[in-house]
């Protein structure tokens, strides 16, 4: 594939498989987003491009009262014999398109990309970001090295990422939270226990917490959040005839928004306060990632909602909205394709989303 087969202005179904059958495993974008930027180059007026590594962005600077930004990854997960793309169609599923990122997200880049080349008069000032290396630990999210390096590129009015939300506004996102609870004991004989000390037993409190867990529902700006808390993670043991000295249980707390860090924090060491007491449990912080505000009473962002016919609710997951959130603009999901079909194997868009996503935010763009 090279950047010739990048036509822009043809349908985003057509465009979608093009960048499909582009192979960009994240850390291997180089290809992509050598065709992005060409095809940008070469068919995009009025931008202002810039190549960073495997990150390509690209802005308008009419002197509209209002920028949008439009931001999406262009790399995905290993590819599973899902390349190249094809087309299937069926009584069920319609029209439909298939591959390695069609869902997660080269529908929504394609949709973007399309509307870049073949928008006319924007109401908008336009912001294009697509960026390397999402599907990966966050130390290496290109959308993270722009917010250092090119901090400019990162003001907007509000900010739509065109991950997969099946063509409805998906708004703000919930925090993470992974913590690790540690119990340590005394290694001993299994046949002499009682001379020992068994670490894991001192466990069975975090779990039986964990399975009488209620988690706390929330509604922000009219999005529902349910929060969760999960065991994601056991650890301990020895041999088959040690009673262990140490042992952990790995915690995920999936937050609303209107939880800081420090308060699901608080919140989860008021869960297992008992536990930590009664077992003198060590506590550590292993991941964290603020959650989002969906920000919808913004003017910017409740004109996107009326364009989509006040179709919204909230995000369940954590998404670079968060970075956004973070800078104090608004930021909403919205994208072709069932986001319980990213990753798999069996990945797949349906064509009519990849139009409807497009339509809408012609719409919108246009005011």
């Amino acid at each position: 594939m090279t950047a010739a087969d990048l036509d822009l202005r043809a349908d985003p179904v057509e465009l979608t498989a093009a960048l499909v059958d582009i192979a960009s495993e994240s850390g291997d974008e180089a290809a992509i987003a050598d065709a992005v930027e060409s095809a940008l180059r070469s068919q995009a007026t009025g931008f202002e491009i810039v190549r960073d590594g495997n990150r390509v962005l690209a802005r308008t600077d009419r002197g509209l009262p209002s920028r949008v930004i439009l931001a999406g990854h262009l790399d995905t997960v290993p590819v599973a014999g899902n390349l190249p793309h094809r087309r299937t169609t069926d009584d069920d599923e319609g029209d439909v398109v298939h591959g390695c990122g069609t869902v997660d997200m080269k529908s929504g880049d394609a949709v973007f990309l399309h509307l870049a080349a073949t928008l006319v008069d924007p109401a908008h000032d336009l912001t294009l970001i697509f960026y390397d290396c999402e599907e990966i630990a966050a130390k290496y999210n290109g959308l993270g090295v722009i917010e250092r390096e090119l901090p400019d590129w990162l003001r907007g009015d509000v900010a739509i990422l065109g991950e997969p939300t099946g063509g409805l506004i998906e708004a703000g996102c919930q925090g993470t939270l992974r913590v690790r609870l540690s119990a340590s004991g005394v290694r001993a004989h299994s046949a002499r226990s009682w001379m020992g000390d068994n670490a894991i037993h001192k466990l069975g409190g975090v779990l039986t917490t964990l399975s009488r867990y209620r988690p706390r529902t929330v509604d922000i700006d009219g999005c529902e959040y349910r929060e969760g808390m999960s065991a994601v993670g056991l650890g301990g043991g020895v041999a088959g005839n040690v009673v262990p000295d140490a042992a952990y249980v790995d915690v995920n707390f999936r937050f609303a928004p209107d939880r800081s860090i420090e308060q699901a924090l608080a919140h989860v060491r008021d869960v297992f306060a008992d536990s930590i007491a009664d077992a003198e449990l060590g506590v550590e912080v292993t991941d964290s990632a603020a959650g989002a505000l969906p920000g919808l009473s913004n003017p910017a962002a409740a004109a996107l909602v009326e364009a989509a016919d006040g179709r919204f609710r909230a995000k369940y997951g954590w998404t670079d909205v968060s970075r956004f959130s973070a800078l104090g603009i608004p930021a909403v999901n919205l994208g072709p394709g069932d986001p319980s079909l990213a990753h798999r194997v069996d990945e797949r868009v349906p064509v009519s989303q990849i139009g409807q996503v497009a339509d809408l935010l012609r719409a919108f763009l246009s005011g």
